[in-house]
């Protein structure tokens, strides 16, 4: 029952250690301000590049545009050349930006939650580079399906995958049955394998 309980308090603090990281770095990018530019390399980040596109240029065209670095970058104003595709940002292909974790919402329902996107530092695009978006509800609160399965296969008798999900009822229930006699954690094995079982708070395991 200590073990149970042990592991099932060490995965909530991991989740709201992840929750938090993830927060933090996406806050970062909300802002949309300039200040990191003088602290980098100008030339690597289009977020401190003035980018000039062709009037003419087609969706998805691949053309060259000509970009300045904004004033934060230092009293030298860098010119430069680049590649890029004709799109604003929020047209950019879902590997080309980052969106803020919604943890509002049930990553089981179909509804499309809104939220903030932010492209990545190497994308050339138009328009402004946080944008808002509709996306399935994908949030993670950092609970590991392998770590969930090595304890159901391992404590299972005891509860401890189901404290370590959050399921505090049923887990009190198995640790006092001592998993069923057994019946109980063979079939909580297979249901966490085929992911029927998940986190209490909705979210997704990683």
């Amino acid at each position: 029952m200590i073990l149970a309980l042990v592991f099932a308090c060490i995965g909530i603090l991991e989740g709201n250690s992840n929750r938090a990281r993830a927060s933090l770095m996406m806050s970062g990018r909300r802002t949309g301000g300039h200040a990191h530019c003088s602290r980098i390399d100008c030339e690597m980040d289009a977020s401190c590049l003035h980018c000039t596109f062709p009037v003419d240029c087609e969706l998805d065209e691949e053309v060259e545009v000509n970009c300045t670095s904004v004033k934060e970058c230092g009293p030298s104003q860098i010119s430069v050349k680049r590649n890029a595709y004709c799109r604003y940002c929020w047209q950019s292909d879902p590997s080309d930006y980052d969106c803020l974790p919604q943890s509002n919402c049930s990553t089981t329902s179909w509804q499309l939650v809104p939220t903030e996107c932010s492209v990545h530092p190497n994308v050339i695009c138009k328009g402004r580079r946080v944008f808002n978006k509709r996306i399935r509800c994908n949030w993670s609160s950092g609970i590991s399906w392998a770590k969930t399965m090595f304890l159901s296969v391992t404590l299972g008798g005891f509860g401890a995958d189901r404290f370590y999900l959050g399921l505090w009822k049923s887990a009190i229930g198995k640790l006092f049955s001592f998993g069923g006699l057994g019946i109980w954690t063979m079939v909580d094995v297979v249901l966490i394998a085929i992911g029927y079982i998940r986190p209490a708070d909705g979210s997704l395991y990683i």
